[in-house]
């Protein structure tokens, strides 16, 4: 009997403790010429244990609260212990009230070069900056805990915004591209600074307008909750006249382009003829996600 009690707390301490992620990590080098090499198994198998097996917070998650994402590693050349690459990251969380789960974040980050000597041991190191490999699956990580924090309760993923900046601080004098204000319009550098600014402000607002006053009610009001769907694109169609064509709207509208249209095409009607002229100001990009929205 008491082995049994011991075993039952074991289990429950497991549950308790567990990470913060349940990620997929997917290492794909058919442009090599040389795809079955077994360091692109044991990079995907390294990553894997990397982001699922380190404690990223001081949170305490039970099982079924693990995040979770993927990272598609797409490996376009390697040369020794040199890669070239890109990475796309996926996360999700889920609707309330219901078995859906709700893309919050969709990147693909082209800039992605980094080192890997087959077996080497990956560890998160918050002072110093250790390798691009890690560092860009960190930065990731955090940002992820950034947004999904967001969705659940306004601007509370400030801390882990914060993290993430101090990766990009770390990581700014090591001559890989993404770190640094000067590498482009759509960079690491660039999301975390965009995220810190009181600037974009109303993204922060619209996630969670959208997932915990929207999404999130739909299992017992819909009307309400596709209201605040609609509201949420008043909030960043605000961001936009202040600062047009941001990257920060780019990522949105990559996570959710096809659930707005899936949103406002079902459900109890309303009237969106204004939330579609915004969406055709502050997202010209996904015209052909609007132009599938029946009303």
């Amino acid at each position: 009997m008491h082995k049994l009690i011991l075993f039952i707390t074991i289990l429950c301490g497991i549950g308790l403790s567990a990470q913060e992620f349940n990620a997929t990590v997917v290492v794909n080098a058919e442009q090599t010429g040389n795809p079955n090499l077994q360091v692109f198994k044991t990079l995907e198998r390294s990553v894997t244990e990397f982001v699922n097996n380190t404690k990223w917070t001081e949170l305490e998650y039970r099982t079924e609260e693990r995040i979770d994402c993927s990272f598609f590693i797409n490996i376009l050349s390697n040369t020794n212990d040199n890669f070239s690459a890109t990475i796309q990251v996926q996360a999700s969380r889920p609707v309330y009230g219901s078995s859906y789960k709700t893309t919050i974040l969709n990147i693909n980050d082209k800039q992605f070069n980094f080192n890997y000597l087959e077996f080497q041991p990956l560890n998160y190191n918050p002072n110093n900056y250790e390798s691009n490999l890690i560092s860009v699956v960190a930065f990731y990580l955090y940002t992820i805990l950034g947004v999904d924090a967001d969705t659940y309760e306004l601007n509370s993923g400030t801390d882990y915004y914060q993290e993430a900046k101090n990766i990009v601080n770390n990581a700014q004098g090591s001559n890989t591209l993404g770190w640094n204000g000067q590498d482009g319009a759509q960079t690491r550098f660039r999301l975390n600074d965009d995220l810190l600014s009181g600037t974009f402000d109303g993204y922060r607002s619209a996630l969670y307008t959208y997932h915990r006053e929207g999404l999130d009610i739909m299992n017992n009001d819909l009307k309400k909750g596709k209201e605040s769907i609609l509201e949420s694109m008043k909030t960043l169609e605000g961001m936009h006249r202040t600062r047009p064509n941001s990257y920060i709207m780019r990522v949105f509208f990559d996570a959710k382009a096809d659930e707005v249209s899936g949103i406002l095409s079902g459900g109890p009607s309303l009237n969106i003829a204004e939330t579609m002229a915004i969406l055709g100001r502050i997202a010209p990009t996904y015209t052909s996600n609007w132009s599938e929205i029946k009303f």
